[in-house]
């Protein structure tokens, strides 16, 4: 199975791994992998090849408040309908 990588994604987790493993001079390995030695630097101290999650910390949503979000996943819950429908259910309760 292959590794999916984002648009802009110039290595895979095999690069960060070897530069982890390998005692090599920060300037050799950017040399060899093409990368900036800063680059190499940053992957040589962290603890995890995988990089850090990019998103709010906290998941919430932007259009509902807590209490009407909660409302329709109660909702979804207890009628156990497909997401489409709940939210043609739910549209003629809107208040606007």
């Amino acid at each position: 199975m292959g590794q999916l990588l984002h648009g802009s994604a110039t290595t895979t987790h095999a690069i960060p791994t070897a530069i982890q493993r390998s005692k090599a001079p920060l300037k050799e390995l950017a040399g060899q992998y093409g990368l900036n030695p800063k680059r190499v630097a940053k992957w040589r101290k962290r603890a995890l090849v995988r990089d850090a999650p990019m998103g709010p910390k906290v998941v919430r949503s932007t259009v509902l408040t807590a209490e009407e979000e909660a409302m329709v996943v109660a909702f979804r819950q207890g009628t156990l309908l497909p997401l489409d429908d709940c939210l043609y259910a739910l549209q003629a309760t809107s208040r606007i």
